[in-house]
């Protein structure tokens, strides 16, 4: 028996049932903690709407407990219906008290075909696929219906005061038998679509009814779908497992759109990786980024390869290296805190660089009279490839490498020629914006000089 392999344990087998497949949905309570669940809650009233899968679920609350304000529950229930209540109007809490607590259901997965249920007994694993994720919270309806029905006395009000004006009303007429305009998605779209729909109202079963324990037998695969299953090739089998669509449904999947797993940056040209890298870098020497590509990337890449790649994304700065400023900000991007656009932090952060080629240190307050940027923009910018000192200047993140200089002076005189091409752009800049300081004149100096 070879050492090298792992021992096999136990061997449980995996079934998939489908008996919900189309009706198995997941209820999430994100604002409840652990102590506080809803296992034994009483459930007052629920509603569905089927077609954008939306659920609305009513819990009661004790009114009998110590802890239970009663005065509060009678203004809460006041404030949302009135003291008297109005014809064809259904009471928020028929009580007069509130008595419940209603949350909303939310998605927050808009493809949920990844997750799974599974439920593990007899030494068996039956997993069922699910149809929604949905994230319960609660809905303060009675402070929206408190605001309507003012707003309604309020212009009630007005009404009675006001007369009626008369309104241009301009008529338009849709053109017949042309191309039906495809309505765009968004917010404003799905608000619409939910509120047209009504409510469906429907049955709560406890978790320990009878109904609910049928519907969790249907979590166990049946024999024929048991006979169905795992019964290809295991080549076969593997192949449905890895997508062919060239879509990347791993966990690239679910990282945000900044961070990039190592498996897909390896599907990536050089330039591509080398960008990535130095975005994230902020600034490397250049064998940082040697060891980097080799170790991780590709132990085949040759040094060569890497430096005649690397001034297409990168600019070289006392022998280390940082990212252009058009990697970092691409074109109608805005900044995070009072969204500047991309174009004046290009022109920030390329200023910066070149006034870091001309000496050590720079001070914030040059950056921000020089740039005219916020104070948050130019923090942001200056970060990208600099460090606050002990002395409260701002230095390069890393020393200089005279020794990459020596060994690739073409390199350094090339970019020596692009700092020499934009100096005078740069000390514009410094000029223009130069404070100069001037004493007031003394109001009482002009009078005596005057007399």
């Amino acid at each position: 028996m070879d050492v090298d392999d792992d021992e096999i344990v136990e061997e449980i087998p995996v079934y998939l049932s489908k008996n919900l497949e189309d009706s198995l949905f997941v209820f999430q309570y994100p604002t409840k903690s652990q102590i506080g669940n809803f296992d034994n809650a009483e459930v007052i009233n629920c509603c569905v709407k089927p077609v954008n899968q939306e659920v609305k679920v009513d819990f009661a609350l004790n009114v009998e407990s110590k802890f239970y304000d009663s005065f509060k529950g009678e203004q809460f229930a006041i404030s949302a219906d009135g003291k008297t209540q109005q014809k064809n109007e259904r009471p928020t809490y028929k009580r007069g008290l509130m008595d419940k607590q209603t949350f909303l259901s939310q998605r927050p997965l808009d493809d949920p075909s990844k997750y799974t249920v599974a439920i593990y007994a007899d030494n068996e694993i039956h997993i069922s696929p699910l149809s929604s994720i949905l994230q319960l919270r609660p809905a303060f309806s009675h402070f929206d219906k408190e605001d309507r029905r003012k707003k309604a006395e309020q212009k009630a009000l007005n009404e009675e005061d006001d007369e009626e004006e008369l309104q241009h009303v301009t008529v338009k007429f849709a053109r017949t038998g042309g191309k039906k305009v495809k309505e765009k998605p968004g917010y404003d779209n799905f608000v619409k679509k939910s509120s047209d729909e009504p409510w469906c109202e429907t049955f709560w079963h406890p978790r320990l009814s009878s109904t609910a324990e049928l519907q969790k037998q249907k979590l166990f695969a049946t024999n024929q779908q048991t006979n169905l299953f795992f019964t290809q090739e295991p080549y076969k089998y593997m192949k449905k497992l890895i997508s062919s669509s060239g879509q990347d449904q791993g966990i690239d999947a679910v990282l945000p759109n900044r961070i990039v797993s190592k498996a897909r940056l390896k599907s990536m040209s050089l330039v591509e990786q080398l960008r990535i890298l130095l975005r994230d870098g902020r600034m490397l020497s250049y064998p940082d980024v040697v060891n980097f590509m080799q170790e991780n990337i590709d132990n085949t890449i040759t040094a060569d390869k890497v430096l005649r790649t690397l001034p297409q994304v990168g600019i070289l700065i006392h022998g280390n290296w940082v990212a252009q400023s058009e990697i970092l900000y691409p074109p109608e991007s805005l900044s995070n805190s009072n969204g500047v656009t991309a174009d004046l932090m290009i022109r920030a952060r390329d200023y910066i660089l070149f006034q870091f080629s001309r000496t050590p240190y720079i001070y914030r307050r040059q950056v921000i009279s020089a740039t005219q940027l916020p104070a948050d923009e130019a923090f942001e910018v200056l970060k990208s490839v600099a460090r606050l000192n002990s002395h409260k200047k701002w230095e390069l993140l890393l020393p200089p490498d005279r020794e990459f200089e020596q060994r690739n002076p073409e390199l350094v005189q090339r970019q020596e020629m692009v700092w020499r091409a934009t100096e005078q752009t740069y000390n514009e800049m410094d000029f223009e914006k130069s404070t100069q300081r001037v004493r007031k004149r003394s109001v009482r100096d002009s009078r005596a000089q005057q007399v």
